[in-house]
């Protein structure tokens, strides 16, 4: 090959491409132009080799579409935000218009309730602590008095009620046992009706008797004066009649059991109550003791 500027290298930059080996090379002037229909093989070859490089014709094709893509870019963003998420600034009206609009709905969310009044219901309304109510006393058991001197239950029981009635009066323990043995030489302690007054039996008794009207421990009469036959039945009754009349003698304390006793009943048998006065006494002492 000669050495006459063919090009050895179909992309080399050094000489024509529109000749062959056996053509003469032809020297052309430099500054001729093609025409731009035509571009050269030099442009084209060299537009292959270098492809970044600006390319006749198509510059202001780029130039325009640049311009019609960031005009779409920026209405784009106008419309729709920032690209990419990134907040951008807001015109002033608008962020002025949203501080109003965030106020009035914070001042709504915080506005101040009403005040509540507590309804009056036990829930409501503070409990104080309790103290523990203390457990409520025992009521003392009636103390059980066994029969002493010889005498039964209800012997014993009624002699308690004279005792219970001369207490209730504050008589002395001495009009005690004197009403003690007076009951037991009357009805021998046992409450008695009277077969004369059949009323009498409508009444809590344990004898019947029939001397004349007379009824109770103490064998009092109605017609005496001493009582109704409902009342003179009671033993409470009956025992404060008795005291309310012994309290009356003058000096009874110092006299004699029997005379003291006498002095109330006036019976046939005056002497008759002295014999019961040790044993009145100790009933009276079992009792009080």
């Amino acid at each position: 090959m000669r050495d006459d500027g063919t090009l050895d290298d179909q992309y080399g930059l050094g000489g024509s491409a529109d000749r062959s080996d056996d053509t003469p090379s032809t020297v052309r002037p430099t500054d001729s132009v093609e025409p731009a229909s035509r571009p050269s093989l030099r442009t084209r070859l060299g537009g292959l080799a270098n492809p970044l490089a600006a390319r006749p014709g198509r510059t202001k094709l780029a130039v325009a579409t640049g311009a019609v893509c960031c005009l779409g870019l920026v209405g784009f963003s106008q419309v729709t935000g920032p690209i990419g998420g990134s907040p951008g600034p807001a015109p002033a009206q608008e962020l002025a218009q949203r501080s109003a609009v965030d106020a009035a709905s914070r001042s709504m969310e915080r506005q101040t309730p009403a005040p509540v009044t507590p309804s009056a219901t036990p829930s409501a309304t503070p409990t104080a602590t309790s103290k523990p109510k203390p457990k409520p006393k025992a009521k003392p058991k009636p103390r059980v008095i066994a029969p002493v001197a010889g005498l039964d239950k209800d012997q014993m029981d009624n002699a308690k009620a004279i005792v219970k009635a001369g207490r209730e009066m504050g008589v002395p323990r001495r009009a005690l046992v004197i009403a003690v043995a007076t009951a037991m030489q009357e009805s021998n302690l046992y409450n008695y009706a009277s077969g004369v007054l059949p009323e009498s039996e409508n009444y809590p008794h344990q004898a019947i008797g029939w001397d004349h009207d007379s009824v109770g421990l103490f064998q009092q009469r109605p017609s005496s004066g001493w009582g109704t036959v409902g009342e003179l039945m009671d033993p409470d009754y009956a025992t404060k009649a008795f005291l309310n009349v012994l309290v009356q003698i003058p000096g009874w304390q110092d006299m004699a059991l029997t005379d003291a006793a006498q002095a109330v009943q006036v019976s046939a048998l005056p002497w008759a109550y002295a014999q019961h006065e040790w044993r009145a006494t100790e009933v009276v002492d079992a009792i009080l003791s």
